[in-house]
Protein backbone atom coordinates (compact mmCIF):
# COMPACT_ATOMS: atom_id res chain seq x y z
CA UNK A 1 0.00 0.00 0.00
CA UNK A 2 1.13 3.46 -0.73
CA UNK A 3 1.84 5.92 2.33
CA UNK A 4 0.83 9.49 1.96
CA UNK A 5 1.89 11.84 4.81
CA UNK A 6 -1.21 13.61 6.24
CA UNK A 7 -0.26 16.97 6.82
CA UNK A 8 -1.49 18.51 9.95
CA UNK A 9 -5.02 20.11 10.33
CA UNK A 10 -2.74 23.13 11.97
CA UNK A 11 -3.92 23.29 15.40
CA UNK A 12 -7.06 22.20 14.88
CA UNK A 13 -8.31 24.25 12.25
CA UNK A 14 -11.25 23.70 10.56
CA UNK A 15 -9.93 24.56 7.02
CA UNK A 16 -6.90 23.58 7.25
CA UNK A 17 -8.50 19.63 7.71
CA UNK A 18 -10.20 19.98 4.67
CA UNK A 19 -8.45 21.71 2.19
CA UNK A 20 -6.74 18.01 1.53
CA UNK A 21 -8.93 15.87 -0.52
CA UNK A 22 -8.59 12.75 1.18
CA UNK A 23 -10.22 14.22 4.45
CA UNK A 24 -12.78 15.62 2.28
CA UNK A 25 -13.94 12.21 1.43
CA UNK A 26 -13.46 10.85 4.56
CA UNK A 27 -15.98 13.45 5.82
CA UNK A 28 -18.05 12.30 2.59
CA UNK A 29 -18.00 8.55 3.79
CA UNK A 30 -18.80 9.45 7.71
CA UNK A 31 -21.91 11.04 6.55
CA UNK A 32 -23.57 7.18 6.46
CA UNK A 33 -22.68 6.77 10.01
CA UNK A 34 -19.78 5.75 11.71
CA UNK A 35 -16.98 3.73 10.66
CA UNK A 36 -13.49 2.40 11.59
CA UNK A 37 -10.20 3.45 10.42
CA UNK A 38 -9.98 -0.13 8.54
CA UNK A 39 -13.02 0.16 7.22
CA UNK A 40 -12.47 3.37 5.81
CA UNK A 41 -9.02 2.58 4.35
CA UNK A 42 -10.93 -0.40 2.17
CA UNK A 43 -11.02 0.46 -1.42
CA UNK A 44 -8.01 3.38 -0.87
CA UNK A 45 -4.48 3.17 -2.23
CA UNK A 46 -3.25 4.15 1.26
CA UNK A 47 -2.88 2.25 4.47
CA UNK A 48 -5.32 2.37 7.77
CA UNK A 49 -2.46 3.95 9.45
CA UNK A 50 -2.42 7.02 6.98
CA UNK A 51 -6.19 7.39 7.02
CA UNK A 52 -5.90 7.38 10.93
CA UNK A 53 -3.51 10.19 10.88
CA UNK A 54 -6.01 11.98 8.57
CA UNK A 55 -8.75 11.14 11.27
CA UNK A 56 -6.64 12.79 13.87
CA UNK A 57 -6.46 15.57 12.24
CA UNK A 58 -9.83 15.70 11.16
CA UNK A 59 -10.67 15.35 15.32
CA UNK A 60 -8.45 18.07 16.18
CA UNK A 61 -10.60 20.34 14.15
CA UNK A 62 -13.96 19.12 15.73
CA UNK A 63 -15.22 17.51 12.87
CA UNK A 64 -14.68 13.96 13.55
CA UNK A 65 -15.46 12.50 17.34
CA UNK A 66 -14.18 8.97 18.33
CA UNK A 67 -15.93 6.17 20.42
CA UNK A 68 -13.41 3.78 21.99
CA UNK A 69 -14.73 0.07 21.75
CA UNK A 70 -12.54 -1.90 23.42
CA UNK A 71 -10.11 -2.11 20.34
CA UNK A 72 -12.12 -0.90 17.77
CA UNK A 73 -12.11 3.00 17.32
CA UNK A 74 -15.19 4.06 15.68
CA UNK A 75 -14.95 7.68 13.93
CA UNK A 76 -18.80 9.66 13.66
CA UNK A 77 -18.83 12.63 11.90
CA UNK A 78 -19.31 16.20 14.28
CA UNK A 79 -21.46 18.95 12.17
CA UNK A 80 -20.91 21.20 14.28
CA UNK A 81 -17.32 21.72 13.57
CA UNK A 82 -18.64 22.93 10.33
CA UNK A 83 -20.68 25.52 11.46
CA UNK A 84 -17.06 27.80 11.08
CA UNK A 85 -17.27 26.71 7.49
CA UNK A 86 -20.67 27.53 6.65
CA UNK A 87 -20.65 31.01 8.64
CA UNK A 88 -17.75 32.13 6.11
CA UNK A 89 -19.56 30.35 2.68
CA UNK A 90 -22.38 32.12 3.96
CA UNK A 91 -20.97 35.45 3.94
CA UNK A 92 -18.84 34.89 0.48
CA UNK A 93 -22.20 34.03 -1.10
CA UNK A 94 -23.60 37.08 0.39
CA UNK A 95 -20.91 39.18 -0.95
CA UNK A 96 -20.54 37.91 -4.15
CA UNK A 97 -24.51 37.56 -4.67
CA UNK A 98 -24.45 41.33 -4.04
CA UNK A 99 -21.89 42.03 -6.55
CA UNK A 100 -23.27 40.26 -9.07
CA UNK A 101 -27.09 42.02 -8.56
CA UNK A 102 -25.04 45.36 -8.72
CA UNK A 103 -23.91 44.11 -12.01
CA UNK A 104 -27.06 42.84 -13.39
CA UNK A 105 -28.56 46.36 -12.82
CA UNK A 106 -25.53 48.07 -14.39
CA UNK A 107 -25.76 46.30 -17.59
CA UNK A 108 -29.68 47.04 -17.23
CA UNK A 109 -29.10 50.15 -17.26
CA UNK A 110 -26.49 50.36 -19.84
CA UNK A 111 -28.58 48.68 -22.54
CA UNK A 112 -31.50 51.72 -21.79
CA UNK A 113 -29.31 53.97 -21.96
CA UNK A 114 -28.31 52.33 -25.53
CA UNK A 115 -24.74 51.52 -24.63
CA UNK A 116 -25.11 47.69 -24.11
Amino acid sequence: MKSTPAPSASGGDVFAAIAHPLRRDLLMDLRGGPRTASELALGRAIGRSSVSEHLQALRLSGLVRVEQRGRERRYYLDPRGLTQVGAWLNAMLTAWTRRVDDLEALARRDRAAGRG
